[in-house]
């Protein structure tokens, strides 16, 4: 069974860092395309950014040179790396995995994680 959970979130002033985590079990993160979402109040889940197993990325135009995702294969975990964050980068942050398509349209991912929040303040 799938499972992903997300760690890291927090409360931030604006121009700071965030490092987020995901610890995934139930496969291996080198078999499936995985990728970080967010979701503000009264919005559907956008995309951040997304790595297959051949190690691409794809981002939003509005984290890219902000962001990076990445992998440890042997620990299971995928990454977001958040720098000079922005208020309006405040929201509920997911991971998901998924083997089909890879990229950043939230439909495309079968499986979640349960979100952390992050609050990036003035």
């Amino acid at each position: 069974q799938v499972q992903l959970v997300e760690s890291g979130g927090g409360s931030v002033q604006t121009g700071g860092s965030l490092r987020l985590s995901c610890a995934a079990s139930g496969y291996t993160t080198n078999d499936y395309c995985v990728g970080w979402f967010r979701q503000f109040p009264g919005k559907e889940r956008e995309g951040v950014a997304a790595i297959t197993v051949n190690g691409r990325t794809s981002y939003a135009d509005s984290v890219t040179g902000r962001f990076t995702i990445s992998q440890d294969n042997a620990k299971n975990t995928l990454y977001l790396q958040m720098d000079s964050l922005k208020f309006e980068d405040t929201a509920m942050y997911y991971c998901a995995a998924g083997r089909s398509f890879c990229g950043l349209l939230a439909f495309t991912f079968p499986y979640w994680g349960q979100g952390t929040q992050v609050t990036v303040s003035s």
